[in-house]
């Protein structure tokens, strides 16, 4: 089972080692990285290199021993974007509006007020820079634009074509990073109906639609 990333490796290991999967879930993600996304993602990327604090990727610790800093600006920055990425516009919009965050005041005199989704993002990033690596960061995204099942095995449709498990395609409704469309292929090549989480979250409806996203899971396993 396995959502975004983890689908991708589901269905990578379905078609890579047909005799070892009995049973796949692939939840929003399609068959081959878009070019948005890894236009996306290599944004995200840029903005952690760019980073002064970056250093080639050797930034674990300072001359003196102690522990460094790192490109934590960079990153908090390639986690506002992707988080964005995550959501979908209606349901930012009927969350947020273009309503200041609490008391603050985007249109004052000075300028440092914060709209509500500013805010949202800021604690997204925060969040991510005081717990997670740089470099693993940039790992996955490298992963996620290199995604392509297809690629020296004939194609989409020739790939599919050695998966022998018993496949579930789940699609999740409002996901701008990877559409429906997106899923529509791996399921039309592998004859399965498509399964669709109907929420207004966007791609993180697998986290947050749990009771959804979970029956489906639990129909396919109990199948």
């Amino acid at each position: 089972v396995g959502m975004s990333l983890g689908g991708m490796r589901a269905l990578e290991w379905s078609i890579g080692t047909p005799d070892r999967v009995h049973k796949a879930i692939i939840i929003g993600v399609g068959a081959q990285a878009t070019a948005e996304q890894i236009a996306l993602q290599t944004i995200q990327m840029r903005a952690i290199v760019e980073d002064p604090a970056w250093n080639d990727g050797d930034y674990y610790e300072t001359d003196d021993g102690a522990p460094g800093r790192g490109p934590v600006v960079g990153m908090a920055q390639a986690r506002r974007l992707g988080h964005i990425t995550y959501r979908s516009e209606l349901e930012l919009h009927q969350r947020f509006g273009n309503r200041p965050h609490a008391d603050e005041t985007p249109l004052g005199p000075d300028r440092k007020g914060r709209y509500g989704v500013e805010s949202y993002l800021d604690h997204a990033a925060y969040r991510l820079e005081r717990r997670f690596d740089p470099n693993t960061y940039l790992a996955i995204n490298e992963a996620m634009n290199h995604h392509d099942v297809g690629r020296g095995r004939g194609g989409v449709h020739e790939a599919m074509q050695r998966v022998t498990a018993e496949l579930t395609i789940v699609g999740l409704e409002g996901d701008r990073l990877y559409p429906i469309r997106l899923q529509r292929e791996p399921a039309f090549h592998s004859h399965k109906p498509l399964e669709t989480v109907h929420s207004i979250t966007g791609h993180d409806a697998f986290l947050i639609e749990d009771k959804l996203t979970g029956d489906i899971v639990k129909r396919a396993l109990e199948h």
